[in-house]
C-alpha cells in the first residue's frame, strides 16, 4: 500500500473532496455506516484544532486516494480512534472493494496499537481485534415520518400514545410551543451544555463539559457547515424559553445523535422524548435516511428505535512491548465496565450509588 500520513491542516482540498465523495456514495455501495458524520473529514479537522496528535493516513492507488484513516497518536506509538470517548462511529473510509492489511497500516502510521470503541461494521481487518460487539439503535425515516410514526404506534403503542399526549398537554399548558430543527443562537447551545453538565453531575457521571477541549469541539462543530456536513442544534421551546435541546452532527443521509438534555422543571412532560419525535419528523423532511442514537442501552432508545447497527470495541496491535502493556492496562477496565453495564443485577445498584453521590455533590 502507498500510505502517507498528514496533519489535519496538510490534507489537500482534493483529498477532502474524495473522502467526502466516498461517504456520499457509501449507502449506494452497500456501506451505509460509512456515511456517519463522525467519519467525515470535518469532524477530524475539528478534533485536530482541539487535541494534539491527530493524524490522517491516506492510502493511494495509482496516485488516487483510495482510503482515509484518521487517528490520534502519542509520542510512544499508542494510537486511538479520533475522539475516542466522544466519537460514536470509527473506522477507515474507503472506496468500494478496498481491502487493507492492518499490520502494514499501523506500521506506516508509526503505531504499536490502535484502540477503538465504536468501530463500524464491514471493517474486517480491524474487526479481528474486537473484544466485544454492541448494539447501536437507529430510527429509520427514509420512508417518511408518517411511516415511522405508524410503525412506532404498532411496536410501542403505550409509549407513542403517552408521548404524543404529553406533547399536547405541554402545548395546552404553555403558549407558543414550537420546535426549531436548526437553531443558530449560540445562547441556546450554552443552555444545552449547562443542562447536560448538571445532568452528568446529578447522575454521578463524569461531566464531559468540564473538559475544555470537549466544549471547544462542540462550539467549533456548531459553527461548521459544508454541503455534506453540519453541526445541528435542535430546540423545543415553550412560551419563548427552551425546554429541551439536542446537539448532533449530520452528513448527507445520517443524523448522529450526541448531546440531548432538557430542563428538569418540565420533566413531567417528557420534553426529551417529544424533542426526538420532532427531530425524526424534521430529519425525514430534510432527506435524512436514519438517526443514529448511539451505542448504549437506554429505555428511550429501545422505545424509539426501528432497528440496530452493530459497533465493536477492541485493539489492533503489532508485536510490540508498548502494545502489550497498553492492552494489559486497558482490558481489565473495559471488561469490568461492560460486565456491569450488561448485567442488571450489577448495573442497577451501581447506578443508584452514582446518583446518590451526585446528589451529595450537588448539595455540597
Amino acid at each position: 500500500m502507498d500510505i502517507s500520513v498528514y496533519r489535519p491542516g496538510e490534507l489537500t482540498a482534493a483529498d477532502r473532496a474524495t473522502w467526502t465523495a466516498f461517504q456520499a456514495k457509501a449507502p449506494l455501495n452497500g456501506s451505509p455506516e460509512l456515511a456517519n458524520p463522525f467519519l467525515s473529514p470535518e469532524f477530524t479537522l475539528a478534533m485536530g484544532r482541539c487535541r494534539r496528535g491527530v493524524r490522517i493516513a491516506v492510502v493511494r492507488e495509482d496516485g488516487e486516494g483510495a482510503a482515509y484513516f484518521p487517528f490520534q497518536r502519542t509520542g510512544t506509538g499508542i494510537g486511538r480512534a479520533v475522539g475516542l470517548g466522544v466519537s460514536d462511529c470509527q473506522g477507515i473510509v474507503h472506496r468500494p472493494g478496498f481491502t487493507w492489511d492492518a499490520q502494514e497500516l499501523l506500521r506506516a502510521c508509526g503505531l504499536a496499537v490502535w484502540e477503538f470503541d465504536h468501530l463500524v461494521e464491514g471493517q474486517e481487518p480491524f474487526g479481528a481485534g474486537a473484544s466485544g460487539t454492541f448494539p447501536s439503535p437507529v430510527i429509520d425515516v427514509d420512508q417518511g415520518y408518517e411511516t415511522y410514526l405508524r410503525q412506532l404506534r404498532e411496536r410501542s403503542p403505550k409509549f407513542a400514545k403517552s408521548t404524543l399526549a404529553k406533547e399536547r398537554r405541554l402545548g395546552r399548558d404553555f403558549d407558543g410551543m414550537r420546535y426549531v430543527h436548526d437553531e443558530r443562537d449560540p445562547e441556546a447551545l450554552r443552555t444545552l451544555m449547562g443542562w447536560k453538565s448538571a445532568q452528568y453531575r446529578r447522575t454521578g457521571r463524569s461531566d464531559r463539559f468540564a473538559h475544555p477541549w470537549i466544549s471547544r469541539l462542540v462550539e467549533q462543530l456548531f459553527h461548521t457547515r459544508s454541503g455534506q456536513f453540519a453541526g445541528i442544534l435542535s430546540v423545543l421551546y415553550a412560551e419563548g424559553r427552551p425546554v429541551a435541546a439536542h446537539f448532533g452532527l449530520r452528513s448527507e443521509r445520517v443524523l448522529a445523535c450526541w448531546f440531548p438534555a432538557y430542563d428538569p422543571a418540565f420533566s413531567k412532560y417528557s420534553p426529551g422524548l417529544i424533542l426526538h419525535l420532532r427531530m425524526a419528523e424534521a430529519a425525514a423532511a430534510d432527506g435524512i435516511a436514519y438517526l443514529d442514537l448511539g451505542r448504549g442501552q437506554k429505555e428511550y432508545k429501545d422505545s424509539l428505535k426501528t432497528r440496530e447497527l452493530t459497533v465493536s470495541e477492541g485493539w489492533v496491535t503489532r508485536r510490540h512491548p508498548i502494545a502489550i502493556g497498553h492492552r494489559a492496562r486497558r482490558a481489565p477496565v473495559r471488561a469490568l465496565r461492560n460486565a456491569v453495564l450488561a448485567r442488571p443485577e450489577l448495573f442497577e445498584p451501581a447506578d443508584r450509588i452514582l446518583k446518590r453521590m451526585g446528589k451529595i455533590r450537588s448539595r455540597g
